[in-house]
């Protein structure tokens, strides 16, 4: 870990923290959380999740679980991150035996940046290949089989024939001017052109994972091009991203406006939205614990909590910010986002459905399908389509982005905390390594088979790990190093509070938010199923190397206690008790804030930290 700092007195800058650094402003900061915490999920998962759900009988469920699991656990993090200035790893001073915890969230943020951009890559192709005047997967040209078809075509059903009625095929029907029964139409297995385009021409997907397949040179300089920008805005960290958010979180709201007004102005709008939030509501749903689960799961992932990325980024602010309040915003605007893109989504995809003459419930998917397959086939259908598609990418692009800039920076901010020194010097150095290591292992992702591995990454390491690392976080700092205690160091930054305005966190940090956790974690892992892309299986070789990534990420949590009871002294009980207690160098990270609760704090530059194992809990 690296050592606590003694105030620098010279005031080169406006920076409090001179080692570190802070955001230029407030507003660097809040975007930044905006952009990390709004992604793709909140346009390609939350309305399909809401329509699947019940309409809007689903946002009861989502507004609960926001202000009963998501909001505390997000204020929890942004308050460490901000009171000791320090990033995922380093920040486990307060619990030493749970600094694993910490370690599993940077190598999982690490795995999720790999394909991450590997989907911003995709975004980038599609955005290339909408400057043309015919959207490319408007019509079956010359790359598409005998299945691609922008209409259904009916094979055979149940038709009356002289009074009987007979199954026949729909050539025969047709010759003799009958007509088919409601219910008994089967149509001829197709594929429309923007799902050949997807598959045949911009993944060029194989059989399987089997079936590796060379790389796919465009989708390769996709992914470069996405890694270029990414390192371009972090190669000064905070200071060159916190400027670059500006654009990269404000403008995907400016888009999904255009988008808005546009659906809202073509024919059968309405029908989208009714499914999507209107009369087509279903409150029973609420009943069914699936939609609770999948409120609580879409929360949890939305806000990018117990990624490590809220609290890197927590750790430039100024010590007495007032982060409650940044909590709060940012959770409600991740959310009225969710909410507001559904709107823009279902609004095409009722036109679609309009025009295609069938129902809504057959045009609406969620993830890949929605974003590179459904939605372009609507964008196709509309005047001017290579402008509308433009900026459904462009959108996509920028979502993208700004999420991808937290998850690079909280690896920055792991190694800033480990060597100081050398991120002052070769801060671009490290930053450019850092992205072209992980462009390096994105390489398999743009191969034939790459899609596979895109799903199998975000398949194992995006799921039940996360979960595990929050449980063990929330239990670590409420119950271990003290809820009471930490609600302390709270005040310490943004002064004191009521018990009353204690009362609703301290329910929440002790009771409710680590079984809402402990309830998904549980289900998670009950309902663990094989993965599949589409109706593709994975081959048990497959699945093998996917247990192994989730593995590798959490295994961390139990050799790291190991390590640190070892380092501690005394008995194995004493060892224990020891590694509970925060380490001799927790604290706020300038001398001058510390006060007489910290006063006593040790300065690891004179003495390791394993050799003061504790700083009593009784004291507090």
């Amino acid at each position: 870990d690296f050592s606590l700092s003694h105030e620098n007195d010279s005031q080169s800058n406006d920076d409090e923290n001179k080692e570190r650094g802070n955001w230029s402003s407030k507003g660097d900061y809040l975007l930044s959380m905006v952009g990390y915490a709004v992604g793709l999920g909140n346009v390609w998962r939350f309305p399909y999740l809401t329509y699947q759900n019940g309409g809007g009988a689903f946002l009861i469920p989502y507004t609960l679980m926001l202000a009963l699991a998501g909001l505390p656990l997000f204020f929890m993090e942004c308050s460490l991150g901000q009171f000791a200035s320090l990033g995922p790893i380093s920040i486990w001073r307060i619990l030493p035996l749970f600094q694993g915890v910490g370690v599993t969230m940077v190598i999982i943020s690490a795995f999720v940046s790999v394909y991450y951009n590997v989907i911003i890559a995709y975004a980038l192709y599609y955005l290339f290949a909408s400057f043309q005047k015919v959207l490319p997967w408007s019509e079956c040209f010359s790359w598409a089989d005998e299945f691609c078809s922008k209409t259904r075509i009916v094979n055979d059903c149940n038709t009356t024939l002289h009074g009987e009625i007979i199954h026949a095929n729909y050539t025969f029907v047709t010759s003799n001017n009958l007509t088919c029964i409601n219910g008994t139409i089967n149509y001829k297995p197709m594929q429309f052109p923007t799902e050949q385009y997807w598959n045949k021409v911009a993944l060029q997907r194989s059989s399987g994972l089997d079936e590796t397949g060379k790389v796919v040179w465009y989708l390769a300089l996709c992914l470069l091009l996405s890694w270029i920008l990414v390192a371009a805005a972090l190669f000064k960290g905070i200071k060159s991203s916190g400027k670059v958010v500006y654009f990269t979180a404000l403008f995907p709201y400016v888009i999904l406006l255009i988008l808005l007004v546009r659906g809202a102005t073509l024919e059968g709008a309405m029908e989208g939205i009714q499914y999507y939030i209107g009369s087509q509501s279903n409150f029973t749903k609420l009943m069914e614990a699936e939609v609770w689960k999948d409120a609580a799961t879409q929360i949890f992932y939305s806000l990018s909590v117990a990624w490590g990325g809220l609290v890197a980024l927590s750790s430039y602010n100024k010590f007495h910010n007032n982060c409650y309040l940044d909590a709060i915003v940012v959770c409600v605007t991740n959310c009225v986002t969710s909410v507001f893109a559904g709107f823009a989504v279902f609004s095409i995809l009722g036109h679609m459905a309009f025009v295609s003459e069938r129902p809504v419930s057959e045009v609406v998917n969620s993830g890949f399908n929605l974003a590179f397959v459904a939605y372009p086939e609507a964008l196709s259908k509309l005047p001017v389509s290579p402008l509308w598609s433009f900026l459904f990418f462009f959108m996509l692009l920028l979502l993208g982005l700004d999420s991808q800039f937290a998850s690079v920076e909280t690896l920055t901010t792991a190694i800033q905390d480990f060597f100081p020194g050398v991120m002052k010097k070769l801060r671009i150095h490290v930053t450019t390594g850092v992205c072209m290591v992980l462009f390096f292992l994105g390489l398999i992702c743009v191969t034939e088979a790459g899609i596979y591995w895109v799903n199998l990454i975000d398949h194992f390491c995006a799921g039940w790990g996360i979960l595990f690392s929050a449980v063990l976080e929330i239990v670590g700092v409420a119950y271990i190093y003290g809820g009471n205690r930490f609600i302390e160091d709270i005040e310490m930054m943004i002064g004191k509070r009521s018990r009353l305005f204690w009362l609703w966190w301290r329910i929440c940090w002790f009771y409710i938010t680590p079984v809402l956790l402990m309830a998904v974690l549980i289900w998670s892992l009950v309902t663990f199923s094989r993965p599949f892309y589409g109706s593709v299986p994975y081959p048990a070789w497959g699945i093998a190397v996917g247990w192994c990534m989730i593995i590798f990420c959490v295994v961390w949590i139990p050799i790291v206690a190991i390590v640190k009871i070892v380092k501690a002294e005394g008995t194995l009980y004493e060892r224990i008790v020891g590694c509970c207690r925060p380490a001799a160098n927790w604290g706020p990270y300038l001398e001058r804030h510390r006060g007489e609760r910290y006063s006593h704090i040790a300065d690891p530059k004179k003495e390791k930290e394993h050799e003061i194992p504790t700083v009593s809990g009784g004291i507090y």
